[in-house]
């Protein structure tokens, strides 16, 4: 009986584990095997999760870079080389608005590089290297196994407490779904970075690039990190020996004539970057001023202006504005910024919100209830959107809706958000309505 028990509690993870991925990657003389991980989540669930988890990589770096040259340029490189890569996903590459020097993938292969790495690569066959180095992560299902590993615990805290045949596998997969910001800034252990170098340098040199690409981008994260590290080196540990092991493989791969190490493209795209910095640059002293005790809106405001004025697609600045006024009751302008800041980047949170907060104090209910759908959308998670959206129903008088949001708000809201006892009042004011 005892053995038989054992068995029970291991035989999910026996079929999982029969059940994962493997492939092989070859490339120039050269094979390395990927091992898929458990199986416990498929292919599509993951792609799911991490489309989901997009808005959230797009707002905690301050929207998309506003260019889509650039966009599509970046877009296509890593399109080229994800064409080389055994994993068939919807990849995706984004240019995020941060000046932090990194670059990060989500599961599904969604793959995210900052204003701030671009600025500092030097040619074409670097951006593969960085791009082709996420692809590594993606295609090992580094993330999904990470999501595995805790999925796995909850599975097995199922079985014992004999209670799996009410949970659904969807709702178990619901409970990694707070890990957002988790899998946003995941530090990678030397075995994974090992693992994503090799196959980075065998995608890249597949789609023709020049594989020392990677090698001089490690150079150049080394002088930096002499500064001030860069957030890269803070989640992909970069120790001495990796950047050996990595040129030993580039060594063991066959010569392969006109390599890709540079193109005119990629300064063209680079100077792109550079004419926006002085504009970014002001966008970050506004910050500062901001975040002065007390704060210096005045000369936050001055920055931005000038900020905006270099650049008038400076959809940061013009979120970080249109926050300025709302909290000062300019709702006006907030509108005017935060809605231009929508049409920019259709995937950024924030100006969807303001825009919404801002319509619903002008009293124009129908507008603030559109633009702050299109948050909630965006982030579901957000207690602040279904708040005013209660109070958006309530002052249309459709008292049912307006409870069913107040009633998320609070079930959302961790008690610090201001608006929790008001909430609650209303909630018991609508009671009497709704009986």
């Amino acid at each position: 009986m005892k053995f038989l028990k054992k068995f029970i509690l291991l035989l999910p993870l026996l079929i999982f584990t029969s059940c994962g991925e493997v492939y092989y990657v070859s490339s120039g003389g050269y094979t390395t095997k990927i091992s898929g991980g458990l199986g416990l989540i498929s292919k599509s669930q993951e792609i799911q999760l991490g489309k989901s988890y997009i808005p959230l990589a797009v707002e905690e770096n301050n929207g998309l870079y506003p260019d889509k040259v650039v966009q599509n340029y970046v877009n296509n490189i890593g399109l080229k080389i994800a064409k080389y890569t055994p994993r068939k996903l919807p990849y995706r590459f984004y240019v995020v608005n941060t000046d932090i020097v990194n670059a990060f993938a989500l599961p599904g292969g969604y793959i995210f590089i900052n204003r701030g790495l671009l600025l500092v690569l030097e040619n074409e066959s670097q951006l593969a290297g960085v791009l082709a180095h996420e692809l590594g992560h993606v295609n090992a299902k580094h993330h999904a196994k990470f999501m595995e590993k805790m999925l796995g615990i909850n599975i097995l805290y199922n079985i014992l407490g004999s209670t799996i045949a009410d949970k659904s596998y969807g709702q178990l997969l619901l409970q990694i779904g707070g890990l957002g910001v988790k899998l946003l800034s995941l530090k990678w252990s030397r075995d994974q970075e090992r693992e994503a170098d090799k196959l980075g340098i065998l995608f890249s040199y597949k789609a023709g690039y020049d594989p020392k690409g990677l090698l001089q981008t490690f150079r150049i994260f080394q002088k930096l990190g002499k500064v001030d590290a860069p957030e890269w080196m803070l989640t992909h540990p970069l120790p001495q020996n990796r950047y050996i092991e990595v040129k030993k493989l580039i060594i063991k791969l066959r010569p392969k004539p006109n390599l890709i190490k540079d193109t005119p493209e990629f300064h063209k795209i680079k100077k792109r970057i550079l004419s926006t910095k002085k504009s970014y640059d002001l966008y970050k002293l506004a910050l500062k001023e901001l975040a002065k005790k007390p704060s210096n809106v005045f000369n936050a405001l001055n920055y931005l202006n000038k900020s905006i004025s270099l650049f008038p697609n400076n959809n940061a600045s013009l979120t970080l504005r249109a926050l300025i006024y709302a909290k000062n009751k300019n709702y006006k302008k907030a509108v005017v910024d935060s809605v231009k800041a929508c049409k920019i980047d259709n995937l950024y949170f924030s100006p969807h919100f303001i825009a919404g907060y801002s319509y619903y104090y002008l009293k124009d209910y129908n507008r603030a209830i559109l633009y702050l759908n299109r948050a909630k959308k965006l982030i579901p998670q957000q207690p602040d959107t279904y708040y005013y959206l209660g109070r958006a129903y309530e002052d249309k008088k459709n008292y049912s809706l307006a409870f069913r949001y107040y009633e998320k708000a609070l079930k959302l809201s961790n008690g610090k958000r201001g608006w929790e006892a008001d909430a609650k009042l209303r909630l018991k004011r609508l009671e009497k309505y709704l009986r």
